[in-house]
């Protein structure tokens, strides 16, 4: 991880809040923008299950922070980080076809030589990601805390904290002047 931030620095919170813990992204995305407010030079964004779509809002910034569910087979609830060339390996047990397209999209970026030169996945390990139900298993609910917080360590590493006004859109929308 570089120093202070100089570019731009996008959050992007992923996952599917009718699929149980595969909602703990948006969530994560949630309590991050409630830390507000957040410098103008962070977009946090909603990618939900875009899969594809997300490629300009990746290539176009120089500092990603994904929030996610991420399946490793640690304990439900249980904070993980993935930097860097790590982050593919992060999503090798994908839980739901949008870390498959996240996966796809990450080797686009590589491809198009327009990886974000700082990449960091802030994740939780799911309990359920079956069936349709709204809302987070409470082991998960429990570790969201956690996981905000180490969100919130990776942007100070970045030199970004509370303070400003972020813009929120969600993935494909426009994300202002010379901007995508």
């Amino acid at each position: 991880m570089t120093g202070p931030v100089v570019g731009s620095v996008v959050v992007l919170g992923l996952g599917n809040p009718l699929l149980e813990d595969d909602g703990a992204g948006l969530a994560l995305l949630e309590l991050l923008r409630e830390l507000g407010p957040w410098p103008e030079r962070l977009d946090l964004v909603d990618g939900g299950t875009w899969g594809l779509s997300l490629l300009p809002t990746i290539c176009d910034t120089e500092r990603l922070l994904v929030l996610d569910a991420v399946r490793t087979g640690a304990r439900p609830g249980t904070v993980l980080r993935g930097e860097g060339e790590a982050v593919p390996r992060v999503y090798e047990r994908p839980l739901s076809p949008h870390q498959i397209d996240l996966r796809e999209v990450l080797a686009a970026a590589v491809l198009l030589d327009a990886l974000p030169a700082d990449l960091v996945v802030v994740g939780i390990e799911p309990l359920r990601t079956e069936g349709l139900h709204v809302g987070l298993t409470a082991p998960v609910e429990a570790g969201l805390r956690r996981a905000v917080d180490e969100a919130v360590r990776v942007l100070a590493g970045w030199g970004i904290s509370p303070g400003g006004t972020a813009r929120s859109c969600r993935a494909g929308a426009a994300r202002g002047p010379g901007r995508g």
